[in-house]
């Protein structure tokens, strides 16, 4: 995998049992703030997706409003919705994550000393728009 594949599944590897992140979360979080898309495209393309310490834990991650990739690449939909749903997520009527209960505050337990790399959200990180939320 590519340099950037694997800074990507390093950060979803930090994603604890029972939250979940989103794709622009992620994407932020390597410093990469406007690659969501390339994001998704590297958890499809995830060696080790699973639950178990080894493993990329790639269903903990979506959209921003909470809904599934409709094409979750192991397993579809249902199958991502039972996985959170094994490790407490809550979904709310419409099938959405409960992103205000589950979203990952995005507190990283890993350290480098690359720059290029940081291990936190950028200074300018919003949760506000991360969630798509208004400011007004």
């Amino acid at each position: 995998m590519g340099d950037f594949a694997n800074r990507v599944y390093e950060v979803v590897k930090q994603i604890p049992r029972g939250k979940v992140s989103t794709y622009g979360q992620v994407a932020r979080l390597i410093g990469a703030p406007r690659s969501a898309r390339f994001v998704g495209y590297a958890l499809r393309a995830n060696p080790k997706p699973g639950t178990d310490p080894e493993s990329i834990p790639c269903h903990r991650v979506v959209f921003k409003d909470g809904r599934m990739a409709s094409g979750f690449a192991f397993g579809g939909e249902e199958i991502q919705r039972r996985m959170l749903e094994e490790e407490g997520v809550l979904f709310d009527d419409a099938g959405c994550v409960v992103m205000d209960e589950c979203l990952w505050d995005g507190h990283l337990d890993y350290h480098t000393s690359d720059d290029n790399h940081p291990t936190g959200p950028p200074p300018d990180f919003d949760w506000s728009r991360e969630l798509g939320e208004d400011n007004d």
